[in-house]
């Protein structure tokens, strides 16, 4: 394991665990949108990744596309491939979790045991979502919902300045054009939440022409995941012990 601090994770990765599951945070968002999480769950790292040009990274340019992140995010991430691992994405941040798992598959590396999508369909069914037509008002709005969702009180000027984040995470999502998928040798679990108004769960069928894919539907609306719902957390956990 390297000694310095690697700048796609906060947290070290723990010693002693059996798996390990990166966290990707969705669009507009950093590291700090999964700090409900636990560090660890049934002996897995829950690893959440900060992504170039946002939070602590936010002097670096963001990425333009999901493949040129999933390029950058493969070099950062390689040196912790070494055990049983996933990846989590949600909304946005699901198209970065197959991409990443994509180039890992080309490249040889140590593919992942599996990769969780939530809430997202499948990249030949995209762009989809209503946040591609927003406004940046209409944008700062939800940003400030999230917050809230997170415990914490919009403010104002925070707000202004991220929304040019989330404006060129949404740039980003818009210009994922992918007719032709590139099928993953690891095996999908796509999740779905029943009160989902953003993406429904009838629309992710998708992603069985993706790779091998196991659908879930769990409890809740869009943003459930952020408060580490433990049927999440155990779907998660024991998925990876049995891939892995």
């Amino acid at each position: 394991m390297p000694n310095q601090r690697n700048k796609w994770l906060p947290r070290e990765p723990s010693a002693g665990v059996s798996g390990r599951v990166f966290l990707i945070p969705y669009s507009g968002c950093g590291a700090s949108m999964y700090r409900r999480w636990p560090p660890q769950h049934d002996g897995v790292d829950l690893l959440p990744v900060e992504l170039p040009g946002h939070e602590t990274r936010l002097a670096e340019p963001n990425f333009e596309t999901y493949q040129e992140l999933a390029k950058l995010m493969v070099a950062g991430l390689e040196p912790y491939l070494d055990l049983p691992y996933a990846f989590f994405g949600h909304c946005g941040s699901a198209l970065a979790a197959y991409e990443v798992s994509s180039e890992i598959i080309r490249a040889g590396l140590p593919q992942p045991a599996r990769v969780y999508i939530s809430s997202q369909v499948a990249p030949q069914d995209g762009p989809f979502g209503r946040f591609l037509q927003m406004t940046d008002e209409e944008l700062a709005e939800e940003l400030a919902t999230l917050s809230r969702q997170l415990g914490a009180e919009p403010n104002p000027a925070l707000i202004s300045f991220y929304v040019e984040v989330l404006r060129e995470d949404v740039e980003t999502n818009k210009r994922y054009v992918v007719p032709d998928p590139f099928r993953l040798t690891c095996p999908i679990t796509a999740i779905g939440w029943t009160e989902d108004v953003e993406i429904r769960h009838d629309t992710m069928g998708g992603w069985a022409s993706c790779g091998e894919t196991t659908f879930e539907l769990l409890p809740g609306p869009h943003h459930r995941f952020i408060e580490a719902p433990p049927d999440l957390l155990r779907l998660m956990c024991d998925g990876l012990g049995r891939a892995g």
